[in-house]
């Protein structure tokens, strides 16, 4: 009966750190974190270690007044590549790049990167409120995970307590 038990304790052990750690990870952006760059970037380019979903807005360079200077994000065929457009950058300024995307285990992940323009660009803004909805239901976390582990942990839970019941019996 406690056999039992133990196994599902290190049942449940061996599962919840290999779910935690199946994240996407930031492999590479350009331009880089504080990176000084002579010409303004035609785009910004973020590179995963897997697959993510990427909506319209997933990834926005702000200018160091709030202004957006980004359009909408593509993404490679694979999803593991994720670009945006970048018009209207002025020399001498820090500018910074804000992403978040979601896993395919449905988590969301999220950074910043700061990099520096020396020299100045053509083009204009994008206004900020054009930049900053986002679509019904990308700012939460998705349900399935959820319930796909909750009904794995009361299965278990129920295998366990008909196991010990019936080594009281």
């Amino acid at each position: 009966m406690r056999r039992g038990v133990f196994a599902a304790v290190i049942l449940v052990a061996l599962v919840v750190p290999a779910a935690a750690s199946a994240h996407a990870t930031l492999k590479e952006v350009h331009p880089g974190e504080q990176d000084r760059v002579d010409a303004p970037p035609s785009e910004v380019t973020l590179r995963f270690d897997q697959s993510v979903e990427a909506p319209p807005n997933a990834i926005v360079v702000l200018a160091p007044d709030g202004r957006t200077l980004s359009g909408p994000v593509s993404q490679s065929r694979r999803g593991t590549v994720v670009r945006v457009p970048v018009h209207g950058a002025v020399g001498g300024q820090a500018y910074t790049v804000r992403w978040r995307v979601v896993s395919a285990d449905g988590h969301p992940v999220s950074g910043a990167v700061p990099f520096r323009l020396t020299v100045a660009g053509p083009g204009s803004a994008v206004p900020a409120a054009a930049m900053t909805a986002s679509p019904a239901g990308t700012g939460s976390m998705p349900w399935w995970p959820w319930i796909t582990g909750g009904a794995g942990l009361l299965g278990t839970g129920v295998a366990v307590a008909r196991r010990l019941a019936r080594a009281d019996a």
